[in-house]
């Protein structure tokens, strides 16, 4: 027995190797520079734990069965898209933006809808509670955090008493983001009659799907006429000790419902193989605002909002202003952003100086630097954990919705973002902003650089785990 544990060790060291060299024929196999250097230094360092990982959450990709039953709905978006261009109302400002919008996301600009932005918290629960309580068809609530708190059970109950008139109500909630509450609200949900289902699902037995492959989407649907888009989710506004969230979210009403509607139906059929309408109707004109929806994830070409922020970053001529609580950027939106101020872009990014997330904080904080020195402007949002998510590029595009600008909402999360293209649209998100900035501190380098050494390291350390998420 003594004699067993050198060949034990001698064993244990050629796995090893085994592994690193393994690791550097697969891992750099469609995955960025970034997370291929922070799989491969993990791996090196760390073999057997970081084989454990990389098993766990390595392959940002959905199981063959859910590829395939997304690939089922391609015919769906086709004609959904169709019927949309032959009530759409004019031409919109700049073809190109919406062009590759369509191919990714399936859905194209459409004309004649009313777009409301709301930034308080308790009027947003208000109108929802308010629209449910006058539906005569349908609800369709897609939440990433849905809880069965003050909020979450003021909206429970609007779907009980909408159930009871006989609307039909379906209900999906991701289970990780509403995990200290989803047990309740799904019970709740179905003693009042809703039709309840968990958006991804951890499905050991059909093909491993990730844990952090998150539906982040918020969308709340009502009779198809009515839709509701951004960042707040169904809890209090201080859920967590601490710490009161602002948001943003866009209401609308008009033909891109319909579009809205779609996604719901297309993230309904990927879980239950069930499509509650195989046409969706497309609302009567509404208003004048030019709106278009996309969708982005896993499923859908490239990563979507990053890819049209990149390219429209590159395309600014005057002024970009950028609001998201996580920005953890990759080398291609640091390239764009640092060549926009080269132009004589201004490029303003407003952050929250209110942290719920530490080590994504870090992270984030690890690039101040670089994107002060470039000439990048950096504001930190006092007193509120400034969770809204939204971008303004010239006077050309403006977009609101759920992503935030980090690698998991560009790679890992399902996410759904507005574009807004008419010019009174674009004039309201901008005055949000200005309001977002005149309460904001700006970060100055040479203050930045006096934080602490031991700061700085855990910034670093933070960085280097990112590409991993």
């Amino acid at each position: 027995m003594i004699a067993s544990f050198p060949n034990l060790g001698e064993n244990y060291y050629i796995v090893e190797w085994l592994i690193r060299l393994g690791a550097l024929a697969v891992i750099p196999f469609r995955r960025t520079a970034a997370a291929t250097r922070s799989w491969l230094l993990l791996i090196f360092f760390l073999p057997l734990p970081g084989l454990l990982l990389f098993l766990a959450i390595g392959s940002p990709r959905f199981p063959k069965w859910r590829a395939a039953r997304f690939a089922a709905l391609r015919p769906f978006f086709a004609g959904l898209a169709a019927r949309l261009r032959e009530v759409d109302g004019g031409p919109i400002a700049d073809h190109s933006i919406a062009s590759l919008a369509g191919r990714l996301g399936y859905m194209p600009a459409t004309c004649g809808n009313a777009a409301e932005y709301l930034s308080g918290y308790d009027e947003v629960v208000d109108r929802l509670v308010a629209d449910i309580d006058a539906a005569r068809h349908s609800v369709r609530i897609l939440a990433y955090i849905f809880a069965d708190d003050a909020v979450g059970t003021k909206v429970i109950d609007a779907l009980a008493d909408a159930a009871a008139r006989g609307v039909r109500c379906h209900v999906l909630i991701d289970p990780v983001g509403s995990r200290p509450w989803c047990r309740r609200t799904v019970a709740r949900l179905q003693a009042a009659g809703v039709a309840v289902r968990l958006a991804l699902p951890f499905r050991l037995l059909r093909g491993r799907t990730r844990r952090d492959m998150r539906n982040h989407r918020k969308l709340f649907l009502v009779d198809g006429t009515i839709g509701y888009a951004g960042s707040q989710n169904i809890v209090r506004k201080d859920f967590r000790p601490g710490v009161v969230n602002r948001e943003l979210v866009l209401r609308v009403e008009g033909p891109v419902v319909a579009e809205m509607s779609a996604v719901f139906l297309a993230d309904w059929f990927l879980e239950t193989e069930e499509l509650l309408e195989p046409e969706p109707a497309i609302p009567s004109p509404a208003g004048t605002a030019i709106v278009q929806a996309l969708p982005s994830g896993a499923e859908f070409p490239l990563e979507g909002f990053h890819t049209l922020l990149v390219w429209q970053i590159g395309q600014a001529r005057e002024r970009i202003v950028i609001v998201t609580p996580y920005l953890v950027p990759d080398e291609a939106l640091l390239g764009a952003l640092g060549t926009a101020v080269l132009r004589g872009v201004e490029v303003d990014l407003v952050v929250s100086a209110v942290v719920d997330q530490p080590f994504v904080n870090l992270a984030q904080c690890s690039y101040y630097d670089e994107l002060l020195s470039s000439g990048v402007r950096i504001h930190r949002y006092r007193g509120y954990l400034l969770h809204a998510k939204n971008v303004c590029i010239d006077d050309r595009l403006a977009v609101i919705g759920s992503s935030n600008v980090d690698i998991r909402s560009f790679q890992l999360n399902e996410e759904i973002s507005l574009l807004l293209y008419d010019a009174p649209s674009i004039a309201r998100l901008r005055a949000v902003q200005q309001d977002y900035l005149a309460q904001s501190d700006p970060v100055i380098l040479a203050e930045w650089r006096r934080r602490g050494r031991l700061r700085k390291l855990a910034e670093n350390g933070a960085r280097l785990v990112g590409p991993l998420l």
